[in-house]
């Protein structure tokens, strides 16, 4: 499957209705829950574009939309840092940090490569030297957490960033 990548750090109209198509599809079976629910991901979205280094990688197959992946700069004052449920090592929120929020491929995309091409796009030319990311470590048995292991993270922390969302584990690498 070929599959063009397109950067954004805006979003147009056209741009959030493809995200949206795609987080509707991706997360179909979740959407009942309310940290999944299409409203809370809209309300999400809405801060984390105008958070500092917004970036979004979507992926079309064609015309249609089938993946992405966004994320933006972490800095020390962030709120990401302050929702850590143990503490952090002295001067680790120092260093600017990319965390991705939110990766997200179509079923008929899954098992292609194609995930982890939009991860890499989207890691492709950031200043940031380590990206941090969250998963549910339940998620598909484990499975998700240990795909995100393949592609070099660890987990590190855990923190619930919603009182809707489940505790999450927060992993790391390095960008490059």
């Amino acid at each position: 499957m070929s599959v063009e990548l397109r950067h954004h750090t805006a979003l147009t109209p056209e741009v959030r209705q493809d995200l949206l198509d795609v987080y509707a599809d991706v997360r179909a079976p979740l959407l009942h829950l309310p940290n999944y629910c299409l409203a809370a991901f809209v309300e999400r979205l809405e801060r984390h574009t105008v958070d500092p280094g917004f970036e979004l990688v979507l992926g079309y197959d064609g015309e249609l939309p089938v993946g992405y992946a966004y994320g933006n700069t972490v800095d020390a004052g962030d709120r990401y840092w302050k929702r850590m449920a143990d503490p952090l090592p002295h001067g680790f929120t120092d260093t600017p940090a990319l965390a991705v929020k939110e990766i997200g491929v179509r079923t008929p995309w899954r098992g292609t490569g194609t995930a982890r091409r939009i991860h890499d796009a989207l890691l492709a030319g950031r200043a940031e030297g380590r990206v941090l990311l969250m998963v549910n470590p339940l998620a598909g048995d484990g499975r998700v957490q240990r795909v995100y292991e393949t592609w070099g993270y660890r987990a590190f922390n855990t923190q619930q960033p919603t009182p809707d969302s489940p505790r999450l584990s927060v992993m790391i690498r390095p960008t490059r």
